[in-house]
């Protein structure tokens, strides 16, 4: 063979895969894209099943029917039942699949009471966010509190978000002692427990799902509660 012809063949060999890479880029952001739809709607699926049928009631082959997916593909998403409930419940917490994914501090809600300079008005911010949670968040932590009566996996995960949720606090409150906010008679500790007993679900199930307060309702007191009782009284 000619050297030109050998030459040729070999640019036309090169061009031929330069052109194939964008189609194989392509085709894997396709099927990634596809995968985090697939998830995202599984955990959906899992959600309303869970919330219709309860833990015991809600079959994986139930979920994979509901979210049009192989049984296989619902058990590749999650570690089971209760990792297809761990991730409910995330999602919930976040809003949306894809805030899921992002680390706490870094979502919208969480960065807006992170960088209010005003303590008071911090606080307020918080309030702000925990009808949403506790509306989204509420009804798949009864279930979860419902099944880990009798299920060691459900009881270690309502531990694991508990503590998630402590160790969210305890920075929160010691961050209004790091601006010097808190009261001088308070501990970091003693601001981490009044936090979570406040903004506890059973004080949001018992003013707004019980007594019909609306959140605006809700958060306001919240707010100002959360004020009155962990911040410094304004200089005279």
């Amino acid at each position: 063979m000619s050297r030109p012809h050998l030459i040729l063949m070999t640019l036309s060999f090169y061009s031929m895969s330069d052109n194939a890479r964008p189609k194989r880029r392509y085709d894997a952001a396709r099927r990634q894209a596809r995968a985090r739809e697939n998830h995202a709607r599984i955990i959906e699926s899992a959600a309303q099943m869970f919330l219709e049928h309860g833990y015991a009631g809600a079959t994986i082959p139930a979920i994979a029917a509901h979210a049009g997916v192989a049984v296989e593909t619902v058990y590749r998403a999650a570690s089971g039942k209760a990792g297809l409930l761990a991730a409910a419940v995330q999602v919930a917490l976040a809003g949306s699949a894809e805030r899921a994914q992002q680390p706490v501090e870094e979502r919208e809600g969480i960065r807006r009471v992170i960088e209010e300079p005003d303590a008071r008005r911090q606080l307020f911010a918080y309030a702000a966010t925990q009808p949403g949670v506790w509306s989204r968040v509420g009804p798949l932590l009864r279930v979860l509190d419902e099944g880990a009566a009798a299920d060691d996996e459900l009881a270690e995960l309502k531990r694991t978000h508990d503590r998630q949720r402590h160790s969210g606090l305890r920075r929160f409150a010691q961050l209004l002692a790091d601006r010097g906010a808190l009261r001088a008679d308070l501990t970091v500790d003693h601001a981490t427990d009044v936090l979570w007993a406040l903004a506890a679900q059973a004080n949001f199930e018992a003013l707004v799902t019980s007594r019909g307060w609306t959140h605006h309702e809700y958060r306001e007191w919240l707010g100002r509660t959360l004020a009155d009782v962990l911040l410094s009284p304004p200089e005279a």
